[in-house]
């Protein structure tokens, strides 16, 4: 991991912290008309991310979470009955290839097999977009970019990238960040003061250790936010952390013993 950078100072774009030169790299690739492949555990700050970067960059964003019935036809469009007429309706990537922006396919992974082949031509020097329903061929224009993520550690051989489609993209890989890094934003995300945010992120490290053990998952950025937000407003510690640190990471009643020792552990 590159050294800790400075946040932005403009309040306007979404709040994001980088922690190596991501920023940079992202810029480049979008300059260069590259498509850019995001690795991460969930809610280390990869939506986050693209969405500071299309404000940034000052163009429209339009995010897609792939699930396992995701199809091609709801990323390119399909035919819509109405008023008696048949019309064609855009989808969310057919959209952004031909007004521009950024198009994001969250977890791409979980996405049925044929939106891969959808998104090759785009991912390659010829940047189209065949629309077969449509009898188009779409050329992306200059300020389209490509972005996919997926998280490494939820994937087995059913699901994964191709090396054929990775090696297509530039690739980031996320992590979740630095101590001091995560401190500054549940304080800047939450209004809690240091001391108690940087107990957070304490417990947050420890409970990362157990992944792979007792726990599938290392709890996210995501949810330490949530739980210094919930302190911040008033809500009792043992139950903020609660419903936002133990219940969200497991179901097994053991473990949650396990977890709220932990607990007594760091805060005593």
């Amino acid at each position: 991991m590159l050294a800790d950078k400075q946040p932005t100072t403009d309040t306007t774009l979404p709040f994001y912290h980088p922690v190596g030169d991501e920023c940079d790299v992202f810029e480049r690739a979008f300059e260069l008309k590259l498509p850019l492949l995001l690795k991460g555990p969930t809610g280390c700050g990869k939506t986050r991310f693209v969405s500071h970067m299309a404000a940034k960059l000052g163009l429209q964003l339009n995010t897609v979470a792939c699930h396992d019935d995701l199809t091609a036809a709801d990323l390119t469009g399909r035919y819509l009955l109405k008023g008696g007429e048949t019309t064609w309706a855009d989808g969310p990537l057919t959209s952004s290839v031909r007004n521009g922006g950024l198009c994001y396919l969250d977890e791409v992974v979980e996405a049925r097999k044929d939106v891969t082949v959808v998104i090759h031509p785009l991912t390659d020097d010829r940047r189209i977009l065949p629309l077969e329903r449509t009898g188009e061929t779409l050329q992306a224009p200059d300020n389209f970019m490509l972005i996919v993520s997926y998280n490494p550690g939820y994937q087995n051989i059913l699901k994964s990238l191709k090396p054929s489609t990775r090696q297509r993209f530039l690739a980031l890989d996320f992590d979740f960040p630095p101590a001091s890094t995560e401190i500054m934003i549940l304080m800047r995300e939450s209004g809690l003061d240091e001391d108690q945010c940087a107990l957070l992120v304490r417990l947050g490290a420890k409970l990362r250790d157990l992944k792979g053990q007792d726990l599938e998952e290392g709890v996210s950025t995501r949810l330490l936010v949530y739980c210094a937000s919930l302190l911040a407003s008033g809500m009792d510690l043992d139950r903020a952390i609660e419903v936002a640190l133990i219940e969200p990471l497991t179901d097994d009643a053991d473990i949650k013993t396990g977890l709220k020792d932990l607990v007594q552990a760091i805060y005593g």
